[in-house]
């Protein structure tokens, strides 16, 4: 009854296409027959290489190999001949129809063990092709030139949110998917089916597990540590797990060049329960609360830039601090209700609750001046004389309450050979938002207006007639209501054409939303969401499959886009169109008489109707106009396979090029034109010693538009930051596992123990993520300094199982 199992089940057919009944299945342990329409269902173990023979008086048997994870279902449907005995000669596993769609799969184990300053499933992500990030502090990511918002995420099949107002990486604490309650992971990078939603560059699709035993799991850090208990009734009706996490950033930001009184809190619960009223009915429930607080308070910083014939030195004195807090509540739940054996129905019912506050006023007080670098001198390194000095202040008093509320019918039916989902779904989005943030710029002595000025004061040489003015000065509040009726139907079917296989799929998604508030012009828009993927698998001698996948789609805006750089809502924004299409080519081989796959995919996607956007760290501000276009094209290479016998690994590479034209002034790069990108990841152990594992995250990324300042024309500056290279490196110590077991002593309660040691940013690269714009009075020069990321920083990390 505990065991972990996977389901295998179908219809039987015989080559006249008719259903066969009383077909004797068997593996070594297990059996059952196909009533009379030819339907079976069986259980077999998981995570291990199953035979399963389908027998009967009138047909040549039938032998096929399957290798399951733990609540994985297959659909088999065999064809039994008079005439022809057919035995597989290849392993079939649920990973057959991802390959179809397209979908990467990700093992939670592995997840779980890859060192990263932010560990969990975005940290694999950005090993991916076509997947960027140059932010480790951060879990937000870009998907082949789209943005951070452009990015589906879903648990279970409901779609989850993340804090709106977050400016930084290092005010984020905790990703939402809690990796310790995962059972799989499925990410697409393009090219998605119609049931995912209406989003422009990818779907990230988590799945948490059902338990089938009691268990105990912790992981603790110095960044922190999480906890999950599961458990399983006695007459296995009710399951549930809960995960409890804790992080602390303090490690990797105390490690950065502003020296700071920093206090983050970030704490989070979930919970994943299931009750099985029959073998048709059950009902899930998925909650999630996060608490996070952010207090930070610099004190001096000191950045050495410039070249060894001229070093310049920026020396900042702060005053003032920051204090923020996001706390979301959500909660889903949802019925399951199975009619027969080819009628599924579910009904889902969410809501998602976020309030979020970000105050400060922070006083910056800066040198720039050349460095002494005279060898052996005791003012080595020091700046010993001004070229300019100034300040800046930065006020801010943002509130932002959100209440989402969802309910969603979804059903599947098979028909035949053909398979038919659906669903229908009301949002109700209540947003209210208050947005106060000013900035004033002061260098050597006098104040810099802002840069929507049309003129050019000349101070300090002659004075400045006209009002002194805040060079950023936003001020808004908002009640917004938006309203959205979704619906998708798709259809998908399974042909031979001659000796190879053929997969179909089809479909179309409809989106109607309405805008209204306070002040707010009530406006309502509807778009259509045709979608195609084709895969085709030839009979080969070599193992080939080939998809082609197409469609219009749509990302209607959500409030954060409806909003311009003024802070006010903008309700005539229409939603961004993108056609997509990708062709790719699996191919699976053996090398060193070990398993390989190449993964290759070339992407084209025209954006219409583009909401052009600054990105300042990972804050998002949106022009709210609609007046550009845009493109975006690559190829994406991932060779993945059991470099070393037992463990997978991969290289991947990326190129990526994409640009767009606002108000038709001509092509530029987009903020998110990560033009090269090269990634690992390798496991390993130590021959001798087997016990000692090896894992290396590794990433290299060309750098991106962004070294302007903030609100310049972008047609005016286009420089670039510099590439992204970073490696972490981890070594864990297996104490205990499922293949070293004790009987006696204090490891016996132990069913896995672990003890590692994590390296993060092992050639101690320095990174920068923005630059800060100063201004020298003499020369009238704007320098660009750097704001560097982490450096290298040591972690000690163990993990247990009970």
């Amino acid at each position: 009854m505990f065991a972990q199992t996977g389901t295998i089940k179908g219809v039987i057919l015989d080559e006249f296409n008719n259903p066969v009944d009383n077909i004797n299945i068997k593996t070594n342990n297990a059996g059952t027959t196909t009533n009379e329409n030819g339907f079976y269902l069986l259980k077999i173990p998981a995570n291990q290489d199953v035979t399963v023979t389908f027998t009967h008086i009138s047909l040549k048997k039938t032998v096929a190999t399957f290798n399951l994870k733990n609540g994985e279902e297959l659909e088999f449907n065999p064809v039994m001949k008079t005439n022809v005995e057919q035995i597989a000669t290849v392993v079939i596993s649920g990973r057959k129809r991802k390959d179809v769609e397209g979908i990467i799969t990700l093992k939670p184990a592995t997840i779980r063990k890859i060192p990263g300053a932010n560990a969990g499933v975005e940290n694999l992500l950005k090993t991916l092709p076509g997947v960027s990030s140059n932010n480790e502090l951060s879990t937000q990511y870009s998907v082949r030139g789209g943005n951070y918002d452009e990015n589906l995420v879903y648990v279970n099949g409901i779609e989850v949110y993340r804090p709106f107002l977050i400016r930084s990486g290092q005010q984020e604490g905790l990703s939402f998917v809690n990796t310790d309650l995962v059972q799989n992971v499925d990410f697409s990078a393009g090219g998605f089916q119609a049931k995912y939603g209406d989003k422009l560059s990818s779907v990230l699709d988590i799945t948490y597990r059902k338990p089938t035993d009691f268990g105990i799991a912790a992981d603790l850090s110095l960044l922190g540590g999480s906890l999950a208990i599961e458990a399983v009734s006695n007459d296995n009706k009710l399951t549930g797990i809960v995960g409890v996490r804790y992080r602390d950033n303090s490690l990797l930001v105390n490690a950065k060049e502003t020296e700071t009184n920093y206090d983050p809190k970030f704490l989070d619960v979930q919970s994943f329960v299931t009750y099985k009223f029959t073998d048709k009915f059950s009902l899930s429930f998925l909650g999630n609360v996060s608490l996070n607080k952010y207090n930070y308070e610099p004190e001096t910083r000191q950045t050495n830039f410039g070249t060894l014939t001229d070093p310049i030195a920026l020396l900042v004195f702060y005053e003032g601090q920051e204090k923020d807090a996001y706390q979301t509540l959500f909660g889903a739940i949802q019925g399951s209700y199975k009619v027969n054996d080819n009628l599924n129905l579910n009904l889902v019912a969410s809501t998602y609750h976020t309030t979020e506050e970000e105050y400060f006023d922070i006083l910056a007080q800066y040198r720039l001046g050349e460095v002494n670098t005279n060898i052996g001198d005791e003012d080595l390194g020091e700046v010993e004389f001004s070229e300019g000095i100034g300040g800046q202040l930065n006020h801010g008093r943002n509130d932002l309450d959100a209440l989402i509320t969802t309910i969603e019918h979804k059903g599947d039916y098979k028909l035949d050979e053909n398979n038919f989902e659906w669903s229908v779904k009301y949002t109700n989005e209540d947003i209210r938002d208050r947005l106060v943030e000013w900035e004033v710029i002061d260098s050597a002595g006098f104040s810099i207006n802002p840069p929507n000025v049309d003129y050019f004061d000349e101070q300090p040489y002659q004075p400045n007639e006209g009002p002194i003015e805040a060079y950023e000065n936003v001020r808004a509040t908002n009640n917004t209501t938006i309203d959205r009726i979704q619906a998708y139907l798709q259809w998908s079917r399974r042909f031979d054409v001659g000796e190879s296989e053929l997969w179909v799929n089809a479909g179309a998604r409809m989106h109607n939303w309405n805008v209204q508030g306070d002040g707010i012009e009530s406006n309502a828009q509807t778009v259509f969401s045709p979608r195609a993927q084709v895969a085709i698998k030839p009979n080969w001698e070599k193992d080939m499959l080939f998809r082609f996948g197409t469609g219009l789609y749509y990302q209607p805006p959500f409030y954060r886009e409806l909003r311009d750089q003024y802070g006010e809502v903008q309700p005539n924004v229409k939603a961004q169109q993108s056609i997509h299409f990708v062709l790719g080519n699996d191919y699976s081989f053996k090398m060193w008489n070990r398993p390989f796959k190449l993964t290759s995919e070339a992407y084209y996607k025209k954006l219409n109707d583009v909401n052009p956007y600054t990105v300042e760290n990972v804050r998002i501000r949106y022009s709210a106009t609609n007046n550009a276009e845009a493109y975006a094209y690559g190829l994406d290479l991932r060779l993945n396979g059991e470099f070393v016998t037992g463990t997978e690994s991969w290289f991947s590479f990326g190129y990526l090029k994409t640009e767009e034209n606002i108000d038709n002034r001509g092509y530029i790069a987009r903020p998110t034109d990560q033009r090269l990108k090269f990634a690992a990841l390798f496991q390993d152990y130590v021959p001798n010693m087997p016990n000692l594992k090896m894992y290396l995250n590794l990433v290299y990324n060309t750098g991106l538009p962004g070294g302007s300042p903030s609100y310049a024309d972008p047609y005016v500056y286009q420089n670039r930051l510099p590439d992204y290279k970073r490696a972490d490196l981890g070594f864990q110590y297996v104490i205990v596992d499922q293949n070293k077991q004790y009987t006696s002593g204090w490891r016996k309660p132990f069913k896995e123990l672990t003890l590692g040691l994590e390296i993060f940013n092992v050639f101690d690269v320095q990174n920068s993520i923005t630059n800060t714009w100063v201004r020298d009075v003499y020369s009238k020069r704007q320098y660009a300094i750097p704001n560097y990321l982490t450096p290298r920083v040591f972690n000690v990390r163990t993990t247990m199982k009970f």
